[in-house]
């Protein structure tokens, strides 16, 4: 049998960032808001540091948090990777349109 495709390991991967910054404080199922801005200037901190406004982080966390629990759960967080992917995939769409 072969190994894992590359999307299998993709979503490995994904399970393991989720894993690496959930817990921290508590639960392990949940990232707190403490975690996701940890998560989020480690993980994309380009994306991070580009921010001119410092409250933007605050305002996605609230956002992602579609049950209003002050957490995001592991659906929630992938809202966030799918929402990152689609906007990245649009723009190599554009550039490649030039």
């Amino acid at each position: 049998m072969s190994g894992p495709t590359e999307t299998e390991r993709c979503i490995e991967s994904l399970i393991a960032v989720f894993q690496k910054y959930a817990g921290k404080d508590g639960n392990n199922s949940t990232l707190s808001k403490t975690e996701f801005l940890s998560f989020m200037k480690v993980e994309l901190a380009a994306f991070t540091q580009n921010q001119k406004d410092p409250g933007v982080l605050d305002r996605m966390m609230k956002k992602l948090d579609l049950n209003s629990d002050g957490k995001l759960d592991f659906q929630e967080f992938l809202n966030l990777i799918g929402g990152l992917a689609i906007a990245c995939h649009d723009s190599f769409l554009q550039a490649s349109r030039k």
